[in-house]
């Protein structure tokens, strides 16, 4: 026994050389129990029978066993030698596995676990797992073959108590801490955190302390430690402090349902990058969707969105639910009630389709549409698109929602496209006229015939300067009427303080005042478009009539033209009577009234059947025959 434990000895020896943590540690006191029989190793030396040794003495630790049956290792050094099997031995930390040695005998291996802690100690025992087939392997033992557990440990070299747990089939316990954790550095600063924390409850959603916020304060007070440690512990309080979020599977019926929701994206637009606003409307029922991309989310486009998507689906739905929005909701008062806007009840009641607006901050209530505009977003505005204007990008957008209907939504047995065939004689039919989605205001003409509108400026036809119109909005243009005439009709600017021309209005201007043709600001925007043949005639035209501004006058009153005609039909009869030796007004009209005559053009006679007629056209003229007329005449 005094060679074993010499030997044990040497194994502690060596590896406390091993790590500092074994530096200066006395003599372990040893703790045998009675052996039932002694075995020789290869060189003929008995081995002793070891269950666990400690560095700590015998009256700090009376009962070791207690004392490292619960305790949290950390941190340590794990050391395996292999030896005979430990009989009589107790085992304390389990089996870790068995070795062979050289003569071929399987040996559970030992282990060794130091705990670097104060004080120091060593604790020796065996480490034991086994896998599922192992665990098989003793139940078929037991229960099949008929065997003792004592043998079953023997043959398959296990614990006596890992035998019992696999012949009980106990499942694993999971492990669980005692007591909490030492935390030496932020231990101290818990409560202050839980404070902060704390006061989020009373604190607006968009002010409220974060993890970084609480680092810097507690920093401030002496906390030396990582930041990494308090958001650790800013998420545990979370769980502790926070219910998590619960969802409930809805069904609608066909019809009943549908939601909207805006949302933003990035495309290029007439070689302009910019930020496009996404209206999308989802039926609940048949999820199908419609995508409409605008300049701004007014509440022009807004209706305007709804019009285009009862034409897309082919009815009303029953409810629509959105969100709290400031182009349908004035402001919210207590509790569930909203004032709504007149503008949106007037089109509410003309489609007549109840609205549904959800509490703030819940988006779940239409988690529907929010997350179809993440998916229309994703699968038909990437690659971001380069289209030359909205009306392009809205053709593209509408034919990705038609290739949809060609999905299979997961968990239903039918296309969406199948689904809304079911859905759509449930809706409400159409209104025979569609809504007019605008806003309509009275503006008044300045001394320059130009409307002011939001900041922007349109202009209007000269003869109607410092009068009242009816200036209408819509999403993407805007018209400036005389009662029920239109007079004009621009592309809509959602800039500020831009000036929208169109030159055809101050033509009849020009034609009075000449000398302010080349100064004029709207002619000045347009000649940077003109084809060339447009200055070619203004240059002949002004060598051929240079008094007064009167080749100018006679360049205007062709310009003048565009108002009756299309613009290619004009440009092909300038470039015509430029070719014909004729460049003005009377032969550009000429070659006009050819392109434009709506005669059938006669076939060419073939004279080679008449040849009495041949010569017709190629006689000589005989000038007499004019004497003869004029004095005839006179």
């Amino acid at each position: 026994m005094r060679q074993s434990l010499a030997s044990i000895q040497r194994h502690s020896d060596r590896h406390a050389a091993l790590s500092p943590a074994f530096t200066g540690l006395s003599s372990p006191i040893l703790r045998v129990l009675p052996r039932r029989r002694q075995s020789r190793d290869k060189f003929g030396n008995r081995n002793a029978t070891l269950a666990e040794s400690s560095l700590a003495n015998r009256q700090s630790s009376p009962n070791l066993r207690e004392s490292h049956k619960r305790e949290p290792v950390s941190p340590i050094v794990l050391t395996r030698f292999g030896g005979q099997p430990p009989n009589g031995c107790e085992s304390y930390l389990g089996a870790s596995g068995t070795d062979a040695n050289e003569k071929g005998s399987r040996v559970p291996l030992l282990a060794a676990i130091v705990k670097v802690s104060s004080p120091p100690t060593l604790a020796i025992g065996e480490l034991e797992m086994i896998t599922v087939e192992e665990r098989e392997a003793i139940r078929r033992a037991y229960y099949l073959e008929g065997k003792s557990k004592r043998q079953i440990a023997r043959e398959h070299s296990h614990s006596r108590k890992t035998v019992d747990k696999a012949v009980d089939n106990q499942p694993p316990r999971p492990y669980r801490l005692s007591k909490a954790k030492p935390s030496p550095v932020f231990g101290a600063f818990r409560a202050r955190a839980d404070e902060l924390l704390a006061e989020n409850v009373h604190l607006p959603p968009k002010q409220q302390y974060t993890g970084h916020k609480i680092y810097e304060l507690l920093q401030a007070e002496g906390y030396q430690g990582s930041e990494a440690r308090v958001r650790l512990h800013l998420t545990q309080w979370n769980k502790q402090h926070q219910l998590p979020a619960l969802f409930l599977p809805l069904e609608f019926d066909p019809g009943q349902a549908a939601q909207v929701d805006w949302g933003e994206a990035i495309a290029t637009i007439g070689g302009v990058r910019q930020t496009v606003q996404v209206f999308v409307m989802w039926l609940s029922y048949s999820r199908r969707r419609f995508v409409m991309a605008f300049p701004s989310q007014k509440q022009e486009s807004f209706f305007y969105g709804h019009v285009c998507a009862f034409e897309h689906f082919g009815g009303v739905p029953a409810r629509i639910s959105y969100d709290n929005l400031s182009t349908a909701v004035r402001l919210m008062v207590e509790g569930q009630v909203r004032r709504e806007q007149r503008q949106f009840v007037a089109f509410r009641s003309y489609y007549l389709f109840e609205s549904h607006f959800c509490q703030p901050a819940a988006g779940w209530e239409k988690g529907g549409v929010e997350a179809s505009v993440g998916f229309s977003r994703r699968n038909f505005l990437v690659p971001i698109p380069q289209v030359a204007s909205f009306e392009e990008l809205n053709l593209s957008l509408l034919q990705a929602c038609l290739r949809d209907d060609q999905r299979r939504v997961s968990r239903q047995a039918e296309t969406i496209g199948q689904m809304w065939e079911r859905e759509r004689p449930m809706l409400r039919s159409l209104p025979p006229y569609a809504y007019e989605c605008c806003v309509t205001q009275s503006s008044r003409l300045n001394g320059y015939s130009l409307i002011v509108y939001e900041t922007n400026r349109y202009s209007a036809p000269v003869n109607r300067a410092r009068r009242e119109v009816i200036v209408k909005a819509y999403p993407f243009h805007l018209d400036i009427l005389d009662g029920t005439s239109l007079l004009a009709r621009h592309r809509r600017s959602y800039g500020r303080e831009q000036d929208l021309f169109e030159p055809l209005h101050y033509l009849p201007l020009l034609e009075q005042r000449p000398g302010a043709f080349d100064y004029a600001r709207p002619m000045r925007q347009w000649r940077k478009d003109w084809p060339a043949s447009y200055h070619q005639m203004l240059r002949v035209l002004r060598e051929q009539w240079p008094e007064g501004g009167r080749g100018v006058q006679e360049f205007v009153r062709v310009l003048r033209l565009h108002e009756q005609y299309p613009a290619h039909l004009v440009q092909h009869a300038i470039e015509q009577a430029l070719a014909y030796g004729c460049p003005h007004l009377d032969g550009v009209l000429h070659c006009l009234h050819q392109r434009s005559s709506d005669q059938p053009v006669v076939p060419e006679m073939a004279l080679s059947d008449h040849p009495h007629l041949q010569a017709v056209g190629s006689q000589p003229i005989d000038l007499h025959q004019y004497e003869q007329l004029l004095s005839s005449s006179g």
